[in-house]
């Protein structure tokens, strides 16, 4: 497969394009918002781009997924792998399988870490029945990818669980340096979170989890607290407010309530 489509020229795709054509492959690039890079030959449409390449990469939105499918498909020979590099969720994933039908081989592909400065090489799970080939294709230029078993939306569940943690820690991480910031303590805080990212360990998860459920209560009264505080300073408390919420259904789950009212 020296032949590559990236459809989609964004950040991510622009990358990846770019280290695919230093590896040797002949890429054909669109992006109906984006010039080509340097060395990527500028298709004048998305089924243009499909024509002749045995492996297509769709990079663009999850909302833009399954146009981006129905404007390459046309170009496609049977048995083309479509890799969905989208981040979407599984069920988006599995609609863009029942739309290429018999046309092309779809792989569900996550990227596991930012694009930049890796490209190509950043690290990527993999699954469905174009799981296999993608990998094969890719790796010949010098890519990392780990094959999961199952059916596509496998490697996006995995993607998005992980995002849950992370996009959700920035979340945190914003929300209270910007209440810091208002109380004139930003500096303070932003080397407290330091200091406690940086000595985490593997006992770090289970501290988490067993802390807040065995302290659930009082953890619950210092979110309304600390919602208190970030109310007062006109900071939206949303993630303080959600911290609440998720402590105090572990003090008295919902089923419980329920049960008792």
């Amino acid at each position: 497969m020296t032949t590559v489509a990236v459809l989609g020229l964004g950040e991510a795709g622009g990358h990846i394009a770019r280290d695919l054509v230093r590896a040797g492959a002949t890429v054909r690039g669109y992006d109906p918002r984006v010039t080509a890079p340097d060395g990527v030959l500028n298709a004048p449409d998305a089924t243009e781009a499909c024509r002749g390449a045995s492996l297509v990469l769709s990079v663009n939105s999850a909302a833009d997924a399954l146009d981006a499918l129905a404007q390459g498909l046309p170009g496609c020979a049977p048995g083309t792998v479509w890799a969905d590099l989208n981040t979407a969720a599984p069920a988006v994933k599995e609609a863009v399988h029942a739309a290429a039908g018999h046309r092309a081989v779809v792989a569900d592909v996550a990227l596991m870490a930012p694009v930049p400065p890796k490209g190509l090489y950043t690290a990527m799970t993999a699954s469905g029945p174009g799981a296999e080939p993608f990998a094969a294709a890719v790796r010949a230029f010098g890519a990392a990818v780990d094959v999961l078993p199952g059916p596509v939306g496998v490697a996006a569940t995995r993607k998005l669980l992980r995002s849950v943690f992370y996009k959700g820690l920035a979340a945190a991480v914003i929300e209270a340096l910007t209440a810091a910031r208002a109380a004139g303590l930003e500096d303070w805080l932003a080397a407290n979170i330091t200091e406690e990212l940086t000595r985490a360990d593997a006992a770090t998860l289970d501290r988490l989890v067993t802390g807040s459920k065995a302290h659930a209560v009082r953890r619950t009264h210092e979110m309304e607290a600390a919602g208190e505080l970030l109310d007062g300073l006109g900071v939206p408390a949303r993630v303080t407010d959600a911290s609440r919420d998720w402590l105090k259904d572990l003090a008295d789950p919902p089923a419980h309530r329920n049960r008792i009212d």
